[in-house]
């Protein structure tokens, strides 16, 4: 299995301009990045709900690559994502999904058939062309290239070690350095967006 923070710091040398939604890698991310700017960390949304709104900043920005640190908690909260995604096939859009075999938000508590699952799998019928699965970093760092120079949509799974922290949300150390509303206003500038309603 992968330390995610290990693994994220693979990544930020193949990152480029893409726009990062670092989900739930957010809190190894915000130490890692060269480009904050370029980052929406949502903290923890409901579950499920990194998928579409990175599937739906895609849509908004086509000439923009966006790349989302998904978590198989999520994914199981919203499995529709995955053929949606696949019917609108976004070019820029690189889905990475952590997996972890465990709610770790909520506790630690294990997720169903969680060694059996191949998610990799799941999203190629789906409808992704391109899909891949990664249990050691030697393989992913190999091939984290090949991947970000392919078309989207990309999804690739990643068994990734547990990092389960037992404290009530309210307790835990805050990782995030901007708000929601500060993220998306640096990326609005970051893209020469003006304001809402401006």
């Amino acid at each position: 299995m992968i330390q995610t923070a290990e693994m994220l710091k693979v990544f930020s040398r193949h990152r480029g301009d893409a726009i990062v939604v670092p989900g739930r890698g957010g809190r190894h991310w915000v130490n890692i990045s060269t480009r904050p700017s370029r980052d929406l960390p949502l903290g923890d949304p409901a579950m499920g709900g990194h998928a579409m709104f990175a599937f739906g900043l895609a849509l908004a920005r086509p000439q923009d690559k966006v790349v989302l640190f998904d978590s198989e908690g999520d994914l199981l909260m919203s499995m529709g994502v995955l053929p949606t995604i696949a019917e609108h096939a976004p070019a820029n859009f690189y889905h990475f999904l952590l997996d972890n075999e465990c709610y770790a938000t909520t506790g630690g508590q294990p997720v169903p058939n969680a060694k059996n699952v191949r998610y990799d799998q799941l999203a190629r019928a789906s409808g992704y062309q391109r899909s891949y699965a990664f249990s050691n970093l030697e393989e992913f760092t190999g091939a984290i290239g090949d991947i970000m120079s392919q078309p989207g949509p990309v999804f690739v799974a990643l068994k990734v070690i547990p990092e389960v922290i037992n404290e009530a949300i309210g307790r835990r150390p805050k990782w995030q350095t901007r708000t929601r509303v500060q993220a998306i206003q640096d990326l609005r500038k970051e893209l020469g967006i003006g304001e809402v309603g401006a």
